[in-house]
């Protein structure tokens, strides 16, 4: 695969993000290497283990 890119210049006037995905990228600008990372943030105390439910059959 062949890609080119040609870059100008680029102005930003105002930014507003409503809401952020599970998964998601904010990228203004060049980005040499995108790193991906995680962040779990929910407490321990929340995670519910219990038995496996049963899907039906097709």
């Amino acid at each position: 695969m062949e890609f080119t890119v040609i870059n100008h210049g680029i102005s930003i006037g105002d930014i507003k993000i409503g809401a952020v995905a599970s998964s998601a990228v904010f990228l203004i600008g060049d980005a040499q290497e995108i790193t991906p990372s995680s962040i779990f943030d929910t407490p321990p105390e929340s995670l519910i283990i219990g038995p496996m439910v049963p899907l039906s059959p097709e």
